[in-house]
């Protein structure tokens, strides 16, 4: 799979996902702690609009806390773009060649498959992601991924039961691969998504 090609799909096909949401749907929370699915649009778009200099400055203002800085600069925009403004700025940088400080190009896929996820697994759409686009990012897990996204995994084992894959040791945790995937990076998934007796640990109240 050509990661640049899967990433300029994954970004078009949730232009028009979010093209098609109604007003309310914009206003509603995400699996995101704080954001509705406007600020996880803008935040998804940031590296698109925001020129590198006033990313390094909006990161000094925060002092160095590039969470706190996301998190500010997601809700500023959120405010001031339109709907039509935060998914056309991500369809018609379908093709743009940002990625994240640390890792690289499958970096920047996951960054618009977990988000994209944040935002359909919290409102209900069942839109699945491609397998293949899912199995690449399954095989970059690492206890790294766990510990940068605050992901304890401690005794459980996660595995697919729509892939062949696992990961860890200890009491089975199965789902859909693409909801064990939100899971390594630090979301609790909405009830009835999960089985297996470790469920509720990774289950939003």
């Amino acid at each position: 799979m050509d990661i640049t090609t899967a990433i300029a799909a994954e970004r078009r096909e949730l232009a028009a996902m979010l093209d098609s949401l109604a007003p309310a749907q914009w206003d509603a929370p995400t699996l995101c702690a704080g954001w509705r699915v406007r600020e996880v649009a803008a935040h998804m778009s940031m590296g698109f609009r925001v020129p590198m200099p006033r990313m390094v400055l909006e990161l000094v203002k925060a002092r160095g806390d590039i969470n706190r800085m996301a998190d500010r600069r997601a809700r500023q925009d959120a405010a001031t773009l339109s709907t039509t403004e935060l998914v056309s700025a991500i369809r018609d940088n379908a093709d743009h060649p940002w990625k994240p400080p640390i890792g690289g190009v499958t970096a920047a896929l996951a960054h618009d498959v977990i988000h994209g996820l944040d935002i359909t697994v919290a409102l209900g759409i069942d839109r699945r992601v491609p397998e293949d686009r899912v199995g690449l990012l399954l095989e970059h897990v690492t206890p790294r991924t766990l510990k940068f996204f605050g992901a304890h995994l401690d005794g459980v084992e996660l595995r697919a039961d729509d892939l062949n894959w696992s990961f860890g040791t200890g009491t089975p945790l199965t789902g859909r691969a693409q909801d064990l995937l939100l899971v390594a990076y630090g979301r609790k998934l909405p009830p009835g998504r999960l089985h297996g007796t470790a469920r509720d640990r990774f289950t939003a109240v």
